[in-house]
């Protein structure tokens, strides 16, 4: 097996290091970027085998910076991730939560644990990243703050896990996309475990979009994801991003998108990889 190092942003203990672990059990390595682009980069220029980035949260919505960096930069999506987002409040060892008067963190995790801050009275505090906010305590010793992180952050710093899963709402999810320089092979014996992902432009044509649907819908193609971007220097014109179940390499796929080229002035294929599939349920905590 080759060696696996991943790219991922944001500090030692960021949730895309610790998801990148999850789904890279063999990794040999992992290095933090600065961006996004930087980690886009690292890969192309081959620092790293592998980026991991994310492309959504079931809360948030879609990280639209990534979208463009996947048209910009010449990788193939190779595997997706479904990561669960378990918020850790975290303190220096031997500080209780009576001691913790202000929660540090980046100003999406705050939001997401708003409702179970207040009921612990402190004060919330707004920064760069969770990752940070964990590395920060380790280095201040403050005993009355704390910092709203990853487990595995608390891992990487030296800190306690003073309670787990603080996030209001347990369906905290949040896609990773696996990118590298060489598509992945088709797995022969897997049949229906593939997802695919393209970008298209349209002509700005009534009915232009419909068609473009409709490629899919006639062959009972399930869409997964659809999402717009604008193009750059065309106001009000937009290309096209979609997910759809299936591998490139099927027969029912391959009619599809040249039925979908007879009218797309641009089409290019971001990668056809194994499908994460999972279930949730609001009582199971362990996926």
């Amino acid at each position: 097996m080759n060696e696996i190092y991943v790219a991922f942003q944001g500090e030692p203990g960021a949730y895309s290091e610790a998801a990148a672990l999850e789904f890279f059990p063999n990794v040999i390595g992992t290095s933090p970027y600065h961006s996004f682009d930087d980690v886009f980069i690292a890969v192309e220029t081959e620092k790293c085998t592998h980026g991991f980035i994310p492309i959504e949260n079931s809360l948030a919505g879609s990280i639209h910076r990534n979208y463009d960096l996947m048209l910009r930069h010449d990788l193939h999506i190779v595997g997706e991730h479904h990561f669960r987002v378990r918020h850790c409040l975290l303190a220096l060892p031997d500080v209780s939560m009576e001691d913790i008067r202000q929660v540090h963190s980046h100003p999406q995790a705050l939001a997401q644990c708003e409702a179970s801050l207040k009921k612990l009275g402190v004060t919330q505090v707004s920064e760069a990243d969770t990752a940070g906010s964990a590395r920060m305590l380790s280095e201040t010793k403050d005993r009355h703050a704390g910092a709203l992180a990853s487990k595995h952050a608390a891992e990487v710093y030296g800190l306690n896990i003073l309670t787990e899963d603080l996030e209001d709402n347990p369906a905290n999810y949040t896609r990773f996309l696996a990118l590298a320089q060489h598509p992945i092979s088709r797995d022969e014996t897997e049949r229906d475990g593939y997802k695919t992902s393209i970008v298209f432009s349209l002509q700005n044509k009534p009915g232009s979009l419909f068609k473009a649907l409709s490629v899919f819908s006639l062959r009972d193609i399930d869409l997964t994801k659809i999402e717009s971007r604008p193009i750059p220097g065309k106001p009000w014109e937009y290309l096209f991003y979609i997910d759809f179940i299936g591998h490139i390499s099927n027969l029912i796929c391959q009619r599809a998108m040249e039925h979908l080229q007879e009218f797309a002035p641009f089409l290019r294929l971001l990668g056809s990889y194994p499908r994460h599939q999972f279930t949730f349920t609001n009582d199971d905590k362990s996926d």
